[in-house]
């Protein structure tokens, strides 16, 4: 990072952080940036970016809070059927996307967007899933981001299976004498997922294969209507500990701890030292789904408590303070995210609706009798209306 001149930017300090009742049960929580914009240091979770890094973060976050917005508002007008918003999650899924390296693959859940856009997916392949004119809309091979999962917890014994795939290859390529290009996989899921039993199975298998898996669990306080006190009667990040593994928990509204804890756990996954399990202290500030009412289940002040965490507004406060970013930089940022919205809204409008047949593409790689006698039948069914 380039150095500031004496007086332009304020000394760090060592982490110290205070917890409270809407940060965290315990005192151990990695902390890079404060919710005022003070930067921290941390002993073991060192980074160091240049300046243009870190205006890029900030256009990252600012990008996909607008294109999450706009999404919310296709929901309303009735061109989307379902949209699950990442609002206030922003810096947990960019930090930790931008940790990933090429070779890696990302097991996400529905609401990983922001992900998403950091493997370079275009926004507008997820709203024709949720827009329903395909089954999925990208390759995950092309982008090393697999499709998107709505049975709860799930992913995660896929994403440890193709982590022991991972290592598989790399010890066969390492026996014919090559050297191995180290990988990894991160499985994001969230603090109710942890009550599932795959989550825990997975957790088995990656300890006992020493797999290379990183677990992102974004823990938004809500698994839809249920509070975190439903799922754990301890911080969730110290249940790594029973498994065998390292657990740490990070300040999800952080986007530099979030990067740097996901790179050092990640390098470890790539380097043989196991799995790690991320937990990222976070707030689902929007709604569970546009089809969820929050109000009816929590209270307003405590909306009010997390919005002064606001991930977007802490790095806008460092760039700010430090001199990094002035008031040019951030109208620059503000009209592109704008005209990005417009375009995600007109593109997102002129999906052409597929034939109602399509539905039964995709489903098996190859020919399926009974798929074949599904299809005819209904083919027969919409002919009954052409008279």
């Amino acid at each position: 990072m380039r150095r500031h001149r004496a007086g332009r930017s304020p000394p760090r300090k060592e982490a110290a952080v205070t917890v409270d009742a809407h940060t965290a049960r315990d005192a151990e929580l990695v902390q890079l940036l404060t919710p005022e914009g003070e930067r921290l240091e941390h002993p073991d979770y060192p980074l160091s970016l240049s300046d243009q890094q870190l205006r890029e973060l900030y256009r990252d976050l600012v990008l996909v809070r607008a294109l999450d917005v706009e999404s919310v508002a296709l929901t309303r007008r009735g061109e989307l059927g379902l949209w699950p918003s990442l609002l206030g999650q922003e810096a947990a899924q960019i930090g930790s996307g931008r940790a990933l390296g090429p070779g890696d693959m990302v097991f996400p859940t529905y609401r990983e967007h922001a992900v998403a856009y950091c493997r370079g997916l275009p926004w507008l392949n997820i709203l024709r899933l949720f827009r329903g004119v395909n089954h999925a809309g990208w390759d995950p091979k092309e982008f090393g981001f697999h499709l998107y999962t709505i049975v709860i917890g799930s992913q995660t014994l896929h994403a440890t299976g193709y982590a022991m795939g991972m290592q598989h290859d790399a010890r066969t390529i390492a026996e014919q004498g090559e050297t191995a290009v180290g990988d990894a996989t991160l499985a994001y899921f969230g603090d109710g997922a942890t009550s599932q039993g795959d989550v825990n199975e997975a957790f088995v298998f990656a300890a006992v294969y020493n797999a290379p898996i990183v677990f992102f669990c974004q823990n938004n306080q809500w698994a839809i209507s249920e509070p975190l006190e439903r799922q754990t009667r301890i911080p969730l990040y110290r249940r790594a500990q029973g498994f065998g593994f390292p657990g740490v928990r990070v300040d999800g509204n952080d986007v530099l701890a979030c990067l740097a804890v996901t790179r050092r756990a990640l390098d470890r996954a790539r380097t043989g030292e196991g799995p790690s399990l991320i937990e990222a202290f976070t707030y689902r500030m929007g709604a569970h789904t546009t089809t969820d009412d929050p109000t009816r289940y929590r209270h307003s002040d405590e909306l009010e408590a997390w919005k002064l965490k606001d991930p977007i507004a802490r790095v806008k406060a460092y760039l700010s303070r430090t001199g990094l970013a002035n008031k040019a930089f951030f109208e620059e940022v503000d009209v592109q995210v704008a005209e990005a919205a417009v375009e995600l809204r007109a593109a997102c409008l002129a999906l052409p609706d597929p034939p109602p047949e399509a539905m039964f593409q995709h489903v098996y790689a190859a020919p399926h009798r009974l798929l074949q006698e599904e299809q005819a039948a209904y083919e027969t069914y919409l002919a009954g209306f052409h008279d």
